[in-house]
Parts: C-alpha cells; sequence; structure tokens
C-alpha cells in the first residue's frame, strides 16, 4: 500500500525521458539529454523544467509548438544537431520566459524570422551554412544576439559569389542590403504586372473601336442599299 501511495504522489510533470538526466541546479530543473542520439525532441521532457540540454544528437527539425508545454523554460541548447528546418512556431509557448537559445553548429541555412524574432533570448547562430539573403539580415538587426558569436554566422552561400565565405556582419558593413535587392525584384514583378494588365486594356479598346467601326460601315452601306424617299414619289 505504501508503494503505491507513492506512485500516486509522484507528480506525472516530473518523470524524466528515459534517455535524459533529470537534476536540480541551483533549486531549478535541469534536463540533460547530451548526446544521447535522440533524432528528435522528447515528447516526455517534464513540465517544470528550466534547464534543457539536447546538444550533441541527430535532430534535423524544430516543429511547431515543441516546447509549448515548458512554460518554466529558460535556457535551451540545440547546438551541435543536424537541425535543417525550423517551423515558424517551433517556439511558441517559450518566448516569453526563454533567456538563452543555441542554434549554433547545425545544418540552418534558412529560418523564418517569425520564429525567432518573437524571443527575448540571446541567440548563438554560429557555424550554421547561412544562406544570406534578407530574412537573415532582418534577424541579425532585430534579435538579440550573442556578440561573442556573431563574427561566426558566415554566409555559405549568397545572391553574389563575392560574399561568399564571409562574415555576415562584415558583408552588411560594407554597404550590402538583400532586403533591397528583394524589393526590387518585387518592383519589377509589380511592374510587368502592370504592364501587362494595361497592354490588356489597349488591346480591348482597339479590339471594341475597330468592332464598332465595322458594324458602322455595314450599317452605312445598308443605308445606302435602300430605295431612297425621292425615288418612290417620281
Amino acid at each position: 500500500q505504501a508503494f503505491f501511495c507513492l506512485l500516486l504522489c509522484i507528480p506525472w510533470g516530473s518523470s524524466c525521458p528515459p534517455s535524459c538526466q533529470c537534476t536540480e541546479r541551483a533549486g531549478a530543473k535541469a534536463v540533460l539529454c547530451s548526446s544521447q542520439h535522440l533524432e528528435e525532441i522528447p515528447k516526455d521532457i517534464p513540465k517544470d523544467a528550466v534547464f534543457l540540454k539536447l546538444d550533441a544528437n541527430s535532430i534535423t527539425r524544430i516543429p511547431s509548438n515543441a516546447f509549448r508545454h515548458l512554460s518554466h523554460l529558460e535556457e535551451l541548447d540545440l547546438s551541435r544537431n543536424a537541425i535543417e528546418k525550423i517551423d515558424r512556431a517551433a517556439f511558441k509557448g517559450v518566448a516569453a520566459g526563454l533567456r538563452t537559445l543555441d542554434l549554433s553548429s547545425n545544418r540552418i541555412r534558412s529560418i523564418p524570422k517569425e520564429a525567432l524574432l518573437a524571443l527575448n533570448a540571446k541567440l548563438r547562430l554560429a557555424n550554421n551554412p547561412w544562406h544570406c539573403e534578407c530574412a537573415l539580415q532582418e534577424v541579425l538587426w532585430e534579435a538579440r544576439l550573442d556578440p561573442d558569436s556573431v563574427q561566426d554566422i558566415t554566409c555559405h552561400t549568397a545572391p553574389r559569389e563575392e560574399y561568399v565565405g564571409k562574415p555576415l556582419l562584415q558583408v552588411l558593413d560594407a554597404g550590402v542590403n538583400f532586403c533591397s535587392v528583394r524589393q526590387r525584384t518585387t518592383d519589377v514583378a509589380m511592374f510587368i504586372t502592370m504592364f501587362g494588365w494595361f497592354a490588356m486594356v489597349i488591346v480591348y479598346v482597339i479590339c471594341y473601336v475597330r468592332h464598332n467601326r465595322e458594324d458602322t460601315c455595314k450599317h452605312v452601306e445598308y443605308l445606302k442599299s435602300l430605295p431612297s424617299t425621292q425615288g418612290h414619289a417620281e
């Protein structure tokens, strides 16, 4: 009876994933899942976790609402994984309290700015094969990046070959604006669209005028073919 009573007294939220170790750090729960060959984020992480280490695994994606139930989470380490995709709502539910987010040393080429800009956490994004574009530039400008790792955010690919291999911050300091390039592309597309609509209107007007002219000519010819009133009088 004492055994079953003990089981009933243990809160379900305090269970620990089989591949992880749950400990207390300064009175706060730490969940340590480092180097456990994990391919996805464990589903049964305790709700009262404050520190979560998932580094050095084989995680490839952070799905939407992956940490939504971890309202107490302050530090999240996802470094040294194989992360390629991060969903827009990946960190929904933890944005307010998260203080540190480490995504360094993954395979991230691009990231939806919506996934990071809502966070107040200090971000580590170094050592990823980044594609330098407007979204990454906006993250660099608006997010709270760890100053010690900013120089290691390097352009793995870019719209122009001369930017490849250079730190993104260095490229931006040189006056490059990836967002203006996208804006020019958008402007050209809008101009082409508007020109297309204008051309269609012109063609329609020309066809309409020609059609009316033909109808007028036919009507005039018809009137000419009718016997004149003078002829009937004679």
